[in-house]
């Protein structure tokens, strides 16, 4: 079993709980930051540029990835450039398309060429990687986030196709292959293991993190202690009965 010193991928913390953002940018482990506009609502923001603000006080020397939410390319555009605004460590998250499946690689080829690190979000297959690729500028660091987590999901396979993303990304080598949306610490392993450079760990999959290598016997011990606790805390018990008799 490989510990996590041991590891070259970077691990990024993907959430909106600020208190949790605070606690995580002490882990040293944790080399960046992503969030999105859904993790936003589950937390309850109502001022997007103001908690991103707040954030970006909590962690001013990490990368931080914040999402533009507009539908129309104009739009996402104007968003993508206030929020490259807010900090040098500011990396724009850039859905792979919009509502209407508009492939957004135009929008990513102009923001990309104005030395925007731009993170591509929401991609799932390997012509959407290809695709990627193609509009990223050169000389301009990037991110490309490939869910592998939702790949999982539909009961195929992740670990061949990440591996490929890997090497197509190959053609630019400022940019950055992200498993986004893992389930479970063992993804932190697999994406290590076949070369990609960032994953994004929520932060209840990353409470998880003192249980690698955690020893397997002492573990089943304490699911079976626990099971023999809760029992006894909810009061169960099973009333002797007479058997029926047989013949």
């Amino acid at each position: 079993m490989r510990s996590l010193t041991d590891l070259k991928i970077k691990i990024f913390a993907d959430g909106a709980d600020l208190d949790g953002i605070r606690k995580l940018y002490a882990n040293p482990l944790v080399k960046g930051f992503t969030t999105n506009p859904t993790l936003m609502r589950k937390a309850g923001v109502q001022d997007y540029a103001a908690f991103a603000r707040e954030v970006l006080r909590a962690v001013p020397d990490r990368p931080i990835s914040f999402e533009v939410f507009a539908d129309e390319f104009g739009e996402m555009e104007r968003q993508a450039f206030e929020i490259a605004s807010w900090g040098k460590n500011v990396n724009v998250k850039i859905p792979v398309t919009n509502t209407n499946k508009v492939f957004a690689g135009p929008l990513i080829r102009r923001l990309s060429e104005a030395g925007i690190v731009v993170n591509v979000t929401a991609l799932l297959t390997l012509n959407q990687v290809q695709s990627v690729t193609e509009c990223l500028a050169l000389g301009t660091p990037a991110f490309v986030s490939v869910f592998a987590g939702r790949v999982a999901d539909t009961g195929r396979d992740p670990v061949p196709m990440m591996a490929e993303a890997v090497r197509l990304l190959q053609a630019r080598p400022k940019a950055e292959l992200i498993w986004a949306s893992p389930r479970e610490l063992l993804n932190i392993f697999q994406a290590d293991e076949i070369g990609c450079h960032v994953i994004t760990v929520t932060h209840d999959v990353l409470g998880k993190l003192p249980f690698i290598g955690k020893d397997l016997d002492a573990y089943s011990l304490e699911t079976v202690q626990m099971f023999h606790r809760d029992a006894a805390a909810a009061g169960f018990t099973i009333t002797p009965t007479r058997r029926a008799a047989v013949g």
